[in-house]
């Protein structure tokens, strides 16, 4: 645990008691600050009693006692409303922070040389925060990881001056640190997302921004308008930036041309990366995703040729591309994360002949987006709740069958990519749609594929397994 000293002897409220609203609180009073948690949901406030903290319910308290209203990011701030705590908290004149902010304060405190990467960006941010701490592992950094990849960030090791943090950070998280500071600020992309929380896409691709305004050195993707003008910005501001690109070469920058990375400095370019082989950084989308992580580890000043050969040993992120076995010919690969179109995508574009499993509960526009890949689906096999809908919108673009259940499609789908004689044949789980309704999560949509793939007799018979 990371003890919050910054608000020792202060009167703290904290709402939303999940995984990281729980760490928070328990290291606030850790700290010396006296923390009143709440949580609508009954039983995160039993945990929080039985963890030895203070709740009670924050409507009955006096606001003008707290010095802080911690709240958890996935609390409205703004839209569709501001929650009812910050309303309070508002109208008490309290500050709204989160966890990612109380972070950046301890480490200023406590040890400002404590390197710190924060990343961010609408696609491809957690396997980038992934990948940056095993190249950094790798080369021989102490290193820790967390924020919204899973780990809450006070559950991380003690700050040291020696040790490196990358935290990855939602854009609600960045909404609730008023004062980040990283010392490499790191933004992948930007395309349509939670607008419903932010209103629109200005105001959502404003709080991107601020993690880049506030790094001492910027690293930024530059393949969409919005992004390129950020890396401009921060240019004017005469700030060091590190431009990224999956989709054309850099006079300035880390660029992929796949399966190179490349390094340009001037208009000069040097190669200093082979991809090709790596499973686990398939597709053009892994390319902007390594050039990210190339480029902080370039931005720290590590060199090139101790970076380059790290690459190879990426085991992926779990439920992400991630590669489960391989029988002969025939790849089978976890993209349970994928939980929309978009996120399907991308996977989809990483493979020439594919027996595809979709399907669950839906998200708005279904699989229609998709139709550019229909060509490279030898088979689909749906599940779930959308498996009429996607039929329909597959019927007469690719073959398909309705397998209903996921253990069953993997039976159905390793059936017939047996016959392929393709060199190369993919049995991808990506659903395209959320988990919810056959399964809790999507990783344990993604964990029961696994199970149903290693209890194939194609598996067992092989010693293949990832």
């Amino acid at each position: 645990m990371i003890p919050i000293t910054c608000l020792s002897g202060k009167r703290v409220a904290l709402f939303g008691l999940g995984g990281s609203g729980l760490s928070t609180a328990k290291a606030l009073a850790a700290g010396g600050a006296h923390v009143i948690c709440w949580d609508d949901a009954e039983a995160r406030t039993e945990a929080a009693k039985a963890a030895g903290l203070s709740v009670a319910d924050l409507r009955n308290e006096d606001w003008s006692a707290f010095s802080s209203l911690v709240l958890a990011p996935g609390v409205p701030l703004t839209h569709p409303a501001p929650h009812w705590t910050v309303e309070k908290a508002r109208a008490a004149g309290v500050e709204i922070i989160g966890d990612i902010e109380l972070f950046c304060r301890e480490r200023r405190l406590v040890c400002p040389d404590a390197v710190l990467i924060a990343i961010t960006g609408t696609n491809g941010k957690s396997t980038t925060t992934a990948l940056i701490a095993h190249l950094l592992k790798t080369v021989g950094r102490d290193t820790e990881v967390g924020g919204n990849i899973g780990t809450p960030v006070f559950d991380l090791k003690p700050l040291e001056a020696d040790r490196h943090y990358v935290v990855e950070c939602s854009s609600y998280q960045i909404d609730l640190t008023p004062s980040l500071d990283p010392t490499v600020g790191l933004h992948m992309n930007l395309s349509p997302d939670h607008l419903d929380r932010h209103g629109s896409m200005e105001n959502y691709a404003a709080i991107k921004e601020r993690l880049i305004a506030g790094s001492r050195i910027a690293v930024v993707g530059v393949d969409d308008e919005l992004s390129d003008e950020i890396a401009s910005r921060q240019d004017l501001a005469r700030m060091p930036v590190w431009r990224i690109s999956a989709a054309k070469s850099l006079r300035d920058g880390i660029y992929a041309e796949w399966p190179a990375l490349f390094e340009a400095h001037d208009g000069a370019a040097e190669k200093v990366a082979d991809l090709s082989g790596i499973d686990s950084l398939r597709g053009q989308h892994n390319g902007q995703n390594a050039a990210a992580a190339f480029a902080a580890l370039r931005a720290l000043g590590i060199p090139s040729e101790e970076i380059a050969p790290a690459l190879s040993s990426f085991p992926g992120l779990h439920h992400r591309m991630e590669m489960v076995a391989r029988a002969g010919n025939i790849l089978f690969v976890n993209d349970s994360k994928a939980t929309n179109a978009d996120a399907a995508a991308r996977a989809l574009s990483s493979f020439d002949r594919i027996y595809w499993i979709a399907g669950g509960k839906a998200k708005a526009g279904g699989i229609t987006t998709l139709a550019e890949f229909f060509p490279k689906i030898a088979k689909a096999y749906l599940i779930g709740e959308a498996a009429e809908a996607f039929a329909e919108t597959l019927r007469g673009k690719a073959g398909f069958e309705i397998s209903g259940t996921l253990d069953k499609a993997v039976q159905d789908a390793a059936r017939d990519a047996a016959q392929d004689t393709a060199a190369e044949v993919a049995v991808l789980l990506s659903p395209a749609c959320a988990s919810f309704d056959q399964y809790p999560n999507f990783e344990i949509r993604g964990t029961a594929f696994a199970e149903a793939v290693r209890a194939l007799d194609i598996i067992r018979s092989s010693e293949e397994v990832a």
